[in-house]
């Protein structure tokens, strides 16, 4: 943003040469969701002893551990959306961002729709929790949904950066405080003052991650605005032409040279006249 570069598709390119190369063009958040959902997935699958079925042996049979499938959907959803990143930026001829866009756009609608199944029996702290996570997805779905029309517009990226965040932060409180108590005591559903500081920490969640955007852009423009390009134009002359870029600092570095070149052409002109 602060180098009015394209969102989707900067222009920075990395500076590794040779066999390394390869590693800096490769989708690492694609990567990332591929190994996170396969080890979330064998990690449901391990969690269930006797092993995670479907369906008991019992007249009429019934469904076993509903909550677990579908933790388990949520985690294929995940490991599908990584590998179509991956297929996307690094096996198609030409990125297709509106292929990405989708895939993500379908998979918050996957978790909206298990999200509000997932807590037809929950109660107190647990059903306030869930509550507030639905509210997340349902946010950053509609985000996701518009993208799929304006993909590169920087306040819907802006909005989508903060509720990903956001809903980070959450599950992270969320799996201490249903799981792992910071105090060693679990929180009582039937205490409202527990209720209610469900939400007061979710404003807070709120606020911490905005000021952590906000601190974020404050300190990367700053440091543009110090080691601006028309003050170390020189300096970086031999390192842009190094790297090859065809971005905003090597367009205005071939303005510069165009201007001065136009300059000591227009100089011989007079002189010789």
């Amino acid at each position: 943003v602060i180098f009015k570069d394209s969102l989707l598709d900067p222009s920075c390119h990395p500076r590794k040469k040779g066999r390394w190369a390869r590693l800096w063009k490769i989708c690492h958040g694609g990567v990332l969701k591929m190994v996170i959902g396969s080890i979330l997935i064998a990690y449901e699958i391990r969690c269930i002893k006797g092993g995670l079925i479907l369906m008991n042996r019992l007249l009429p049979p019934t469904f076993m551990y509903p909550k677990e499938w579908q933790h388990l959907t949520m985690f294929i959803v995940l490991t599908l959306n990584g590998c179509v990143d991956v297929m996307s930026k690094n096996l198609l001829p030409q990125r297709c961002v509106l292929l990405e866009k989708g895939s993500l756009a379908l998979t918050f609608y996957t978790l909206l729709l298990l999200l509000t199944s997932h807590v037809q029996d929950s109660t107190g702290i647990e059903l306030q929790i869930h509550c507030l996570l639905i509210l997340l997805v349902f946010l950053l779905m509609l985000v996701l949904t518009v993208e799929l029309w304006t993909p590169d517009t920087f306040h819907l990226l802006l909005i989508e950066t903060f509720l990903f965040l956001m809903m980070g932060s959450c599950l992270i409180q969320a799996g201490f405080i249903l799981y792992k108590p910071v105090t060693g005591y679990p929180w009582q559903d039937d205490d409202i003052s527990d209720i209610m500081f469900i939400t007061t920490f979710f404003c807070w969640h709120v606020m911490i991650n905005a000021l952590c955007l906000l601190g974020i852009y404050g300190i990367s423009s700053l440091w543009h605005h110090r080691y601006r390009p028309s003050l170390k134009l020189m300096g970086s002359k031999e390192a842009l032409y190094h790297k090859g870029t065809v971005g905003p600092l090597y367009k205005l570095l071939q303005e510069v040279e165009q201007s001065e070149s136009d300059d000591q052409a227009l100089l011989l002109s007079e002189s010789s006249s």
